[in-house]
């Protein structure tokens, strides 16, 4: 089959290329950018990509819908806030990158992403697509979630789902490397203000606590709130989700185990690590997400570690995962790849 990339110049974009080159199913990628007005080589286009002539075309919905059987957006927040409903008339499956189409409200999604929403009839008819828990099989717009909200919420799911935990009593403390912040310069991306440093960021403002709220109440409507910090480390890639909650009366460590254990048996791409907790270079190059912990019979405390590579996990890699789901694919197609490749410092554009 053929698909549609549209947004190939973004760091997941990337990374999502050369997932789809290694996917058995796909005959074809075609490559769109919005920034364009005539053809392009790819190699011209972005230049890590050295040597490859493919074609990247001007963004046109209509020629993505006549051409392609589906279509990816690695695009920044905004824009397909704006196109989404055209996709959905045509019923054409869509799986977005993007934080625009997660959220099933308007004024919430304006609120954090300070930007104009699209209308609540469509927001309505996406998919939210944590892959590991709710199958796109059979759906046709989804929102693939954000990396911090995939870490946190595959920390949180066993304990949530199973009402082990006091509900009022979550406390997020996330860390991601750089790439997470996007291609886009920043000041606190400067290489001289990441080395060596930590930086807090977007203190109980990040744009990914609404849909992480969202889905946790799916899950159990007692969740009121969650006390989530975000900070910046000077690495390239990889997220840490390290979660503090409160144990219900009765619930003790075995009951906790067993939760964990049975959440995710089944579960390809993520795997429970017991009282080891992970570490991010245990998954970056990976889709895998690691989730161990500890807990503390003094506080009556449990603590939670969660470990994914932002651009796999995080992003491209859960985008296939919803590729597979959708299209009747096998969990696991499109990781044939060698790990190592994408494992390398200079892992985007590595073929």
């Amino acid at each position: 089959m053929q698909v549609a990339l549209v947004g190939i110049t973004g760091y997941a974009g990337m990374v999502l290329y050369q997932l789809l080159q290694k996917h058995s199913g796909v005959t074809k990628i075609n490559l769109y950018d919005h920034k364009l007005t005539a053809p392009s080589e790819l190699n011209q286009v972005v230049p890590i990509f050295r040597g490859d002539q493919t074609e990247v075309l001007p963004y046109d919905d209509d020629a993505i819908i006549q051409n392609n059987d589906a279509v990816f957006f690695a695009t920044s927040a905004g824009v397909t806030s704006k196109i989404a409903p055209k996709y959905m008339a045509a019923h054409f499956p869509v799986i977005d990158l993007s934080g625009d189409m997660r959220l099933a409200s308007e004024a919430q999604y304006t609120k954090w992403y300070h930007k104009p929403a699209a209308p609540a009839k469509f927001l309505r008819q996406t998919h939210y697509g944590l892959a590991d828990f709710e199958s796109a099989k059979g759906q046709t717009y989804i929102a693939n979630p954000g990396c911090y909200a995939t870490a946190t919420l595959l920390g949180l799911a066993p304990l949530v789902q199973n009402d082990l935990i006091e509900p009022d009593s979550i406390i997020v403390d996330a860390k991601s490397g750089t790439t997470g912040a996007g291609k886009t310069p920043h000041a606190i991306t400067h290489f001289t203000q990441v080395d060596e440093n930590l930086q807090i960021y977007k203190p109980n403002q990040h744009q990914h606590i609404p849909e992480i709220m969202q889905e946790l109440q799916s899950w159990n409507d007692q969740v009121p709130a969650i006390q989530f910090m975000t900070t910046l480390v000077p690495i390239n890639r990889g997220i840490m989700s390290t979660i503090y909650a409160k144990v219900k009366a009765g619930v003790n460590e075995d009951r906790l185990t067993s939760a964990f254990k049975e959440t995710y048996t089944n579960k390809h791409f993520v795997q429970y690590t017991g009282t080891q907790l992970p570490d991010i270079k245990q998954v970056v190059g990976t889709n895998n997400c690691n989730v161990g912990f500890v807990y503390n019979l003094v506080t009556h405390t449990i603590t939670v570690a969660s470990v994914i590579d932002n651009l796999l996990k995080g992003a491209a890699g859960q985008a296939v995962q919803n590729f597979n789901q959708l299209f009747n694919y096998k969990e696991t197609e499109a990781w044939t790849y060698k790990r190592s490749c994408l494992n390398q410092r200079r892992s985007i554009g590595c073929k």
